[in-house]
């Protein structure tokens, strides 16, 4: 589970942020992950704990927003969601896509008090 490493790299962006700007309370931190992502949000929240256990985190709450995988057909150009259509065109059944979003994984929010 590469997710742990990456919270915890996730946490230490956060911290220096927060001390960078004078913020010493997060109430939340809100990230983004894409359906195409390798990041899996279950995962993400499993191990967020272990992550913040003794930092200035780890009263935090975690949100978690899922951005779509869609893709554009380069056949006839339109715009849909990957995952719900197999990677195939539901308009032209076309195979050739090109991936427009849904790798994402980034810190969107610091929400402090």
């Amino acid at each position: 589970m590469h997710e742990l490493g990456v919270v915890i790299k996730v946490v230490k962006t956060v911290e220096n942020f927060a001390k960078s700007n004078g913020i010493t309370n997060i109430d939340t931190l809100v990230l983004q992950i894409g359906q195409l992502s390798s990041m899996i949000p279950r995962y993400i929240e499993a191990c967020y704990p272990a992550a913040v256990d003794g930092t200035m985190l780890e009263d935090t709450r975690l949100e978690i927003e899922i951005l779509p995988g869609n893709g554009m057909c380069k056949s006839c150009h339109k715009v849909f969601n990957l995952i719900e259509n197999k990677y195939c065109c539901p308009y032209c059944g076309g195979e050739n896509i090109e991936v427009l979003s849904g790798k994402e994984f980034m810190i969107k929010e610091i929400i402090a008090y």
